[in-house]
């Protein structure tokens, strides 16, 4: 008879007690982009790779196999680690020649006279063994052409999302505001205010600060709402501002421009239909579902044998500023280096003015 059983190793936690992960084959070393893409919207981006030692005295180079018209400086990085399990970071510089198109960067670690590509990603979490997936290592690379506005940027987290690290990497000035900050601090050091996704649902501090965050705006700053759910209390606008249920959940569901000549879609990037080519999963989630007459729907949307939607992107203006609601998914198209969607946050950013 034979018994097969998996070749685990325990351990114990302090604080989570037995610990059960299983045994892994991995190559002598992993890979592992810091982006899933790297946005070009100069002449140069930096492409940053999690190099990690699948064993002792491990001594190799790192190296890019890039699309056509696409350059990375130095050509290789040399590594050395010493235990299993070290780290480090190696930083690339890839380049696109005019013309060049998207593309997918691989990354190569060289040991000897052997090559691996494949990344590393660990899924620890306390109801359930450890786990080490193991996949190819790919990066999409994508030239931007955009046009930044002025100042810096406040950003409130939510339930958590990459968008101030994907506006760091194509050139904004971002600061993340603790409580404090958003309670107290200086908001009008901000040229805009962004609160991330359910920002209203999971921080109760947004809520205390509402009246501090519309009187920003009253006196001339842009304030950004992205998606919130429904379980919640208290005003999320400066005017009355219902959400609903509605959502979009065809990515290439077509757009409307409800006023072609709304400034929202103009100032500073030229925002057209191609802009909202390449979105991923869906457009958008928790649409607005009624709104005060104060607020301007911007763009329209409707799902295959469904009713247009029109409450996916509202702007306000209050006093000397602008408030903006929005459902569209940011928080997908930024992280999956989704051009339009970049050139369109900017203009939101920029809040029309």
């Amino acid at each position: 008879m034979h018994l097969v059983l998996p070749v685990v190793h325990a351990s114990t936690d302090r604080v989570l007690g037995e610990r059960v992960r299983p045994f892994a084959v991995v190559p002598p070393a992993t890979v592992t982009p810091l982006r899933e893409a790297v946005m070009a919207p100069g002449k140069k981006a930096p492409l940053a790779l999690r190099v990690r030692a699948g064993r002792d005295a491990l001594t190799g180079r790192v190296e890019l196999e890039l699309p056509a018209g696409w350059t990375a400086q130095p050509a290789s990085q040399a590594v050395t680690l010493a235990r299993l399990g070290d780290e480090t970071t190696v930083t690339f510089e890839v380049s696109p020649a005019p013309g060049a198109a998207a593309g997918e960067a691989r990354p190569v670690v060289r040991v000897g006279d052997a090559a691996w590509s494949l990344r590393e990603d660990v899924i620890d979490h306390p109801h359930i063994p450890v786990q080490v997936v193991l996949r190819p290592a790919t990066v999409a690379l994508v030239p931007l052409s955009i046009k930044l506005p002025a100042g810096r940027i406040a950003y409130v987290r939510g339930s958590g999302d990459s968008i101030p690290a994907d506006l760091a990497h194509v050139g904004f000035a971002v600061d993340e505001l603790d409580d404090d900050a958003l309670l107290t601090g200086d908001l009008s050091r901000y040229a805009a205010v962004v609160l991330g996704i359910r920002a209203y649902n999971t921080r109760p501090a947004v809520h205390t600060a509402h009246p501090r965050l519309i009187g920003y705006v009253e006196r001339g700053g842009t304030m950004i709402v992205q998606y919130n759910t429904l379980d919640m209390e208290g005003p999320i606008g400066p005017f009355p501002l219902e959400l609903g249920r509605d959502r979009i959940t065809d990515e290439n569901a077509a757009v409307t421009f409800l006023d072609p000549r709304q400034p929202l879609l103009h100032h500073p990037n030229e925002i057209t239909a191609a802009d909202f080519t390449g979105w991923i999963q869906e457009r958008g989630i928790y649409f607005a579902a009624k709104w005060d007459a104060r607020y301007t729907p911007v763009l329209r949307f409707a799902d295959p044998g469904e009713g247009p939607l029109d409450g996916g992107l509202l702007i306000a203006r209050h006093g000397k500023g602008r408030y903006i609601y929005t459902g569209l998914v940011f928080f997908r198209e930024l992280p999956a280096g989704v051009p339009g969607a970049y050139r369109l946050f900017a203009n939101l950013l920029a809040g029309g003015k």
